[in-house]
């Protein structure tokens, strides 16, 4: 029993293995805010575009100041017609005209704004009732809505007057403000299906068209506003639209200033039910995108048919002389039609180009005008010149690929000059011949010939060296073919602005040989004009090719940064 001790004969306890200390609980706070995340994205996506480029940022910085100081001025204008018997008028067309760009501003550039797309959030967990508020507030960030304060702010102070009426203005610019954002967003998303297939590209076309008849109606209208006939016309025009959102919330100011409170209320209310209907469709609509199928979750169907046989060269090739289309200029004609028939951008540039050329020298046939209005046919179109490699976007680099020698770039301009002038040239003539006989001018026909030719020379010189020079991207989601990449927007103006004054200015020894001949009256010599003008516009843009063709090729990294920012 020696060395017996109370625990003799039974095995020592073990001690229990130290169990691992458990993670402390994160701590929770309170859900991030979806509407503020919403709103740093969209300073952030702001910012950041911005800091992409010195030049994109000098270019969005132009735009907006020259944006700024036309809302401005047109606001100082509105408030310049404080007391006026057409105020009131003025005012409620100002914000009608608002709300319609607005509502029909998503359809033609619903591909330049990747937040118009809801499609992009449906893999998010977000409801659509926090999701349309979040969009809501961040839509109110940024120059558009910036520009509608200014013009809403000049608008009702216009028409206030009072302590009551000014009250009642800060009410109707929010008001307005809400309404034309929330109905914009709900046509974009009613139509965001259509917008982004195929069919809605195709469609997307005649956007250019729109605008085009659509300003050209507007030169009309304020033509027909001239006389005091007109005016009272407006007044009259008023009486309904001042009961139209968002003209409503406006013209509720002046009803205030003339103490009528019950028709200020009513207007008030209707303009809330507008923006409250508008929520509602963008709400349905927001719904119906995040849980409906769409094409692209779809099998698609087996092709049916295969081309068969290779491809033929197109008729307008086999016109042209071989020597002006052999080899890669040839080449690089079919190409750029074919370009021109499938992609929807180069369609709707083409389209707008080709039929407001037909519409200005028709207006000037319906008022009687000058036969000289058809040189806005050749400048349309030799505007297509202008940042030839802007749509090519990153496919670019399969052409910066191919140029070794300075006979390539400038093959590959001519081909793409001869593509525009194949299309141009006949058209110009046509148009022109038709519009002279119309206006019983023909016997201006060929001066007017010979300076449209020569302006469409111009163009294609300066635009196959501004293409070179100042190349900027076109969104490959845009359909609408003038819109560029955000931030290039002041590029654009600029090549628009400054290439039709070089190309004008590159005009005058034709101009003056037509004002020698008309001052000396010499009409008799005037037919002299066509083959002079023809003669040099094709000098000039031959010069300008092989001018621009090594410049070309040295650029041909930085045309291929520029066109891929899109």
């Amino acid at each position: 029993m020696s060395g017996a001790g109370p625990l003799t004969g039974s095995a020592p306890t073990p001690l229990p293995p130290s169990a691992p200390a458990a993670p402390a609980a994160p701590a929770v706070g309170p859900p991030a805010s979806v509407t503020a995340t919403f709103v740093r994205l969209k300073v952030a996506v702001l910012r950041n575009g911005l800091r992409q480029s010195r030049g994109r940022t000098a270019g969005w910085v132009v735009g907006v100041v020259l944006v700024l100081l036309y809302a401005l001025g047109s606001g100082a204008g509105m408030i310049a017609l404080r007391g006026n018997e057409y105020a009131p008028a003025a005012a409620a067309t100002t914000a009608t005209v608002l709300g319609l760009g607005w509502t029909v501003m998503p359809l033609f550039f619903f591909g330049g704004d990747d937040t118009l797309d809801a499609t992009r959030l449906a893999m998010l967990p977000l409801r659509p009732r926090p999701l349309i508020r979040a969009l809501l507030v961040s839509s109110l960030i940024g120059v558009g809505p910036l520009f509608t304060v200014l013009l809403a702010a000049g608008a009702t102070v216009a028409v206030a007057h009072g302590a009551a009426a000014a009250m009642t203005a800060v009410v109707a610019v929010a008001l307005v403000l809400v309404t034309c954002v929330a109905v914009s967003r709900a046509v974009a998303a009613a139509n965001t299906r259509l917008l982004t297939s195929r069919r809605g590209r195709d469609l997307a076309v005649l956007s250019g068209l729109f605008v085009a008849v659509g300003a050209q109606l507007m030169n009309l209208g304020l033509s027909s506003l001239s006389s005091h006939h007109g005016l009272h016309r407006v007044t009259s025009v008023t009486a309904v639209l001042r009961w139209i959102p968002p003209a409503a919330a406006v013209d509720a100011v002046r009803s205030v200033s003339g103490g009528s409170y019950a028709v200020a209320a009513a207007q008030l209310v209707l303009t809330l039910g507008a923006a409250a209907l508008a929520l509602v469709w963008w709400h349905r609509s927001l719904h119906r995108l995040m849980v409906s199928p769409d094409s692209s979750s779809l099998q698609a169907a087996p092709e049916t048919a295969r081309a068969k046989g290779g491809a033929r060269r197109s008729p307008v090739v086999r016109l042209l002389p071989g020597q002006l289309v052999a080899g890669r200029a040839g080449t690089v004609l079919e190409r750029q039609f074919r370009y021109a028939a499938r992609d929807p951008r180069q369609r709707s540039s083409w389209a707008t180009g080709l039929a407001v050329g037909l519409l200005l020298p028709l207006v000037a046939v319906v008022q009687h005008g000058s036969v000289y209005q058809c040189l806005w046919t050749a400048g349309l179109l030799g505007m297509q010149m202008f940042n030839q490699f802007g749509m090519d976007n990153s496919a670019f680099w399969t052409i910066a690929a191919t140029i070794t020698s300075r006979r390539d770039a400038e093959l590959e301009l001519r081909g793409r000059a001869l593509m525009l002038g194949s299309v141009a040239l006949p058209y110009v003539t046509v148009v022109t011949v038709a519009t002279a006989v119309l206006l019983g001018k023909e016997g201006a026909l060929p001066e007017v010939l010979g300076m449209a030719f020569a302006f469409l020379g111009a163009l294609i010189s300066t635009g196959s060296y501004a293409s070179v020079r100042f190349p900027y991207a076109v969104s490959a989601d845009n359909a609408f073919g003038a819109a560029a990449a955000p931030g290039n927007g002041s590029l654009v103006a600029a090549n628009a602005l400054g290439g039709s004054a070089a190309s004008a200015a590159l005009c005058l020894p034709v101009l003056g040989l037509d004002v020698a001949l008309h001052v000396a009256d010499a009409h008799g010599a005037l037919w002299t004009v066509l083959p002079v003008g023809a003669v040099y516009g094709a000098v000039l843009a031959a010069a300008a090719l092989r001018f621009t063709a090594p410049r070309f090729l040295d650029r041909l990294p930085e045309i291929l940064t520029a066109v891929t920012r899109a």
